[in-house]
């Protein structure tokens, strides 16, 4: 019996040092600031290391509360399973639309999310380029140099990487009007352009990496705001952009996962960051890391950094992204029948 009542005994203080234990995390845990998570495309990593904290600031002034944001980055069509298997993503900023939707068929993101915010929701935008070695050795102008004989090209893979769906499609865009619209003219040079490709690296960053660290290839093709970013990291002097004069619009669509947001709390948080995207502090500073800008101020005091191009549009080309993802990118699609000839 004694020993019945000393185990109760123990039982007991230890049940109330537990509670005291977990009183005293509680408060500390309730005093933590919001965290908000950004899932990204593979090369906005400096992007948004500089945007998060005007975001804070902004928020706080807003607001009176700290919160802090978070980032992930990869490929945008491997960011979108990734959320899909569990990663709870507050809100996307992507560079393709079709990774979006596959969230909102998920249930994850409303279906009407393009309509939420301005510009279809794409707070920014930009166009594919060539990034070439000093000199332009090559003497890269346009599209058609890229599917010559003497010339290796660096680009992501259009199966795992929105960047490299956007060079996909703005090269096949620039066949269907070089040759009017002739299948059989347009596949021969995307034989020979897909041909020419020496790394088909899974993202932006790793093509990058591997044309400018690892020294491989004549042209990275890539965003128009990669190429002049890399310019500036790595010397004015080692490089040279080469915007040619007919490209694709490369959209960059946000929009909030509702389903975690809500569930993370960070509903009202993750509105608020998107909504500070479209604010003229947040497109300078977009401006500034040479992406294109739709608030006609911002625009026209960097309208030096973007040379003129005819954009042209996924949809205005291939009928939607919905068809463009089945006819090239589905397997068996255009791509994959133009590796294997």
């Amino acid at each position: 019996m004694l020993r019945l009542a000393s185990s109760r005994r123990w039982f007991a203080a230890s049940t109330l040092g537990l509670a005291l234990a977990l009183g005293s995390i509680g408060p500390a845990q309730a005093d933590q600031p919001r965290e908000l998570l950004n899932a990204s495309y593979d090369i906005a990593r400096e992007l948004f290391a500089a945007v998060n904290p005007k975001f804070v600031d902004w928020w706080q002034q807003q607001h009176d509360e700290q919160v802090s944001v978070k980032q992930s980055h990869g490929g945008s069509s491997t960011q979108a399973r990734s959320i899909m298997q569990g990663l709870r993503a507050d809100v996307v900023t992507f560079n393709q639309v079709t990774d979006v939707n596959v969230l909102a068929d998920a249930g994850l993101v409303a279906k009407d999310w393009q309509a939420q915010y301005p510009n279809h929701a794409s707070p920014y935008y930009s166009t594919t380029a060539f990034l070439v070695r000093k000199g332009n050795p090559k003497q890269i102008e346009n599209w058609d140099d890229l599917a010559r004989d003497d010339v290796e090209l660096v680009f992501p893979n259009p199966k795992t990487s929105g960047n490299g769906r956007y060079t996909y499609l703005a090269a096949w865009a620039y066949a269907d009007q070089a040759f009017d619209g002739d299948k059989a003219k347009i596949e021969a040079y995307m034989k020979r352009f897909l041909g020419n490709v020496e790394v088909f690296d899974t993202g932006g960053r790793g093509a990058t990496t591997t044309f400018v660290e690892r020294g491989i290839g004549d042209v990275l093709i890539t965003f128009e705001s990669e190429v002049n970013n890399i310019r500036s990291e790595y010397g004015q002097d080692g490089y040279e952009v080469v915007v040619p004069p007919v490209s694709i619009l490369a959209e960059f669509p946000v929009a909030v996962v509702e389903e975690y947001a809500e569930r993370n709390g960070n509903l009202d948080l993750a509105k608020g960051y998107l909504d500070y995207l479209y604010t003229e502090e947040a497109q300078r500073l977009l401006a500034g890391f040479n992406y294109r800008v739709n608030d006609e101020a911002v625009a026209a005091e960097f309208s030096d950094r973007f040379p003129q191009t005819e954009l042209l549009r996924v949809e205005d080309v291939f009928g939607s992204w919905p068809e463009a993802m089945k006819t090239h990118f589905a397997s068996g699609g255009e791509l994959d029948q133009l590796q294997r000839r």
